[in-house]
C-alpha cells in the first residue's frame, strides 16, 4: 500500500501539455498595453540609455513602432510626450498640434483599430517638473484641475481612444469627467492611476520622458509605499468620480494592492509594470544573472495573478514576439 496520498501533483507536472491544461493564469499578448515617448521632429530615433530597447520618437517613427506593435497583436499604446519648450503653467501639454496630439492623429489614421491611450499629467511639460501649478513649491491642486482637463480635452478632440490622468491631484477624475461630457466626449474612457505610489522604480522612466522635478519630490501628493488601505480609499474615490478602469503603479513590489483592489472593486484594473522593474531585469541580464524572456514573463504572469486585467509594459513586444 502506497504511504503517499492519492492525489499527486506532480501528475499534471510532467509534460508542458499537461502543465498547459491546468494553468490557472492565462497571459496574453491582448492584455498587454505598449508604452511610447513621442518628441518633436522628423526622423527622430533617441534610446533612452537606462532603457535598452526604448527610444523617444518623432511622430513618423512613432507610428512605425505603432503598426508593428498592432501586426504583433498588440491592442493598445500609451503616449507620453516631451515637448519643444517647458514653461511654468505645461502650456503646450494641451496645444491643437502638441506632439502627443499629432501622435494621436498620425496613429488613428494609419492605424484606427489600433487603441490609443494618452497620458495626461503635467510634469512633461512644465519647467520645474512637478505635476501641476506651483504656488512657491507647493502645488495648487485646485488650480491644477482645469489644466489638466484641457489637456484632456484636446486628446479627445485629437482621437484618443481613452485618457489616462497620472497626475494624482484630488477630484482630477471629476473635473476631466465634466469637460469630456460637456464637450460631447461621453464615450471616452477614463483609465486613473488611482493609486500611484511615490516610488524609487520610476527612475529610468524620467529619463525618457525628462520629467525629473527640479527640486523636492513629488511625496505631497503620489502615495506612501507603506500605505495599502488609502489606495483602497483613492479607488473608491476615483470610481465615485467616474473613473472606468483603475490603476495600480507601480506592479512588482505592489501586488497586494492589486489583488486586494480587485476583489474590494470587480473593476477593471491595469497595473503598470514600470520602467524600474524592467530596466532592473535587463541590468541583470546583461551582467549574465538572470534569463531575462523568463523573468520578464513570470513577472508579468505575476501581476496577472494578483488581479491585474491589463498591464502596461514596456516588454510587450517582445513577449509577443516569443507567443508566436
Amino acid at each position: 500500500m502506497s504511504l503517499f496520498p492519492v492525489y499527486r501533483p506532480r501528475r499534471t507536472r510532467r509534460t508542458p501539455a499537461l502543465r498547459g491544461l491546468v494553468r490557472e493564469t492565462r497571459l496574453s499578448v491582448e492584455q498587454l498595453i505598449l508604452p511610447f515617448f513621442v518628441v518633436p521632429g522628423q526622423g527622430v530615433r533617441k534610446p533612452v540609455g537606462s532603457m535598452p530597447g526604448v527610444f523617444q520618437t518623432s511622430v513618423d517613427e512613432l507610428v512605425k513602432d505603432a503598426r508593428e506593435a498592432y501586426e504583433l497583436g498588440i491592442p493598445a499604446v500609451l503616449l507620453f510626450g516631451i515637448p519643444e519648450s517647458k514653461d511654468a503653467t505645461g502650456s503646450l501639454s494641451w496645444h491643437e498640434h502638441g506632439v502627443v496630439q499629432e501622435g494621436v492623429r498620425a496613429i488613428k489614421q494609419a492605424l484606427p483599430d489600433l487603441l490609443v491611450i494618452t497620458d495626461v499629467c503635467m510634469c512633461e511639460y512644465t519647467s520645474h517638473g512637478h505635476c501641476g501649478v506651483l504656488h512657491g513649491e507647493q502645488v495648487d491642486n485646485d488650480e491644477t484641475l482645469e489644466l489638466l482637463a484641457r489637456q484632456a480635452l484636446s486628446h479627445a478632440r485629437a482621437g484618443a481612444d481613452i485618457i489616462a490622468p497620472s497626475d494624482m491631484m484630488d477630484g482630477r477624475v471629476a473635473a476631466i469627467r465634466q469637460t469630456l461630457d460637456d464637450e460631447g466626449f461621453a464615450g471616452v474612457p477614463i483609465l486613473s492611476y488611482a493609486a500611484k505610489y511615490a516610488s524609487a522604480f520610476y527612475g529610468p522612466f524620467r529619463e525618457a520622458a525628462e520629467s525629473a522635478p527640479q527640486f523636492g519630490d513629488r511625496r505631497g501628493y503620489q502615495m506612501d509605499a507603506a500605505n495599502s488601505d488609502e489606495a483602497l480609499r483613492e479607488v473608491l474615490l476615483d470610481i465615485d468620480e467616474g473613473a472606468d478602469i483603475i490603476m495600480v503603479k507601480p506592479a512588482l513590489a505592489y501586488l497586494d494592492v492589486i489583488y486586494r483592489v480587485k476583489q474590494e472593486t470587480g473593476y477593471p484594473v491595469c497595473a503598470y509594470h514600470v520602467s524600474g522593474e524592467y530596466s532592473m531585469v535587463l541590468a541583470a541580464g546583461q551582467l549574465g544573472w538572470l534569463d531575462v524572456d523568463r523573468a520578464m514573463t513570470e513577472s508579468l504572469l505575476a501581476i496577472r495573478r494578483a488581479g491585474a486585467d491589463m498591464i502596461i509594459t514596456y516588454w510587450a513586444r517582445e513577449f509577443a514576439r516569443q507567443s508566436r
